[in-house]
């Protein structure tokens, strides 16, 4: 997997401050994508396991001050990088479970619970921002995602029963 970008104090996607990891590789191609490079999933730098830790440290040596971590792109469910997330998400779990993890994709929740891969990675996660970007239904106004046709979903609440449960 690669990535274009790590953020270490971002406060535009997700709340409070936090590291946001933009990752490369996407098959969406929404028309207008503020980010298209990433579409390449070669675009980039390899993310290495010098690159988790990194990221793994910056939140040992800022916790106090980072909410949590947030995954854009590309698309963080793009097929080859999910097995990369799941693996580093399951290691940044062990270290900060009580920061959260903010997920955004192309893909609506209706996809993603449908696709054993998908689920199994935002199933790590606290919060996804699902759908395609629709050029026609942008928005500057929006709070975390960039049309009104995406939703930010409250994971966990969604998953336990079984709808979908909208951030407040």
């Amino acid at each position: 997997m690669n990535y274009c970008d790590i953020k270490y104090t971002d406060m535009l996607n997700g709340q409070g401050i936090r590291v946001s990891l933009f990752v490369s590789g996407c098959s969406h191609y929404c028309k207008g994508c503020f980010n298209s490079d990433t579409w390449n999933p070669n675009y980039g730098f390899p993310f290495t396991e010098d690159i988790e830790n990194n990221i793994i440290n910056y939140f040992y040596k800022y916790s106090s001050s980072l909410r949590g971590l947030s995954l854009l792109g590309g698309d963080p469910t793009y097929h080859d990088n999910i097995p990369h997330l799941v693996k580093f998400l399951t290691k940044f779990k062990q270290h900060f479970p009580n920061k959260d993890i903010w997920i955004w994709s192309g893909y609506t929740w209706e996809n993603i619970i449908q696709n054993s891969q998908r689920l199994e990675l935002i199933k790590l996660c606290d919060v996804l921002i699902d759908g395609k970007f629709d050029i026609e239904k942008k928005d500057p106004n929006l709070k975390w995602k960039g049309s009104s046709n995406q939703r930010v979903i409250d994971i966990q609440k969604s998953l336990k029963y079984n709808s979908i449960i909208e951030k407040e």
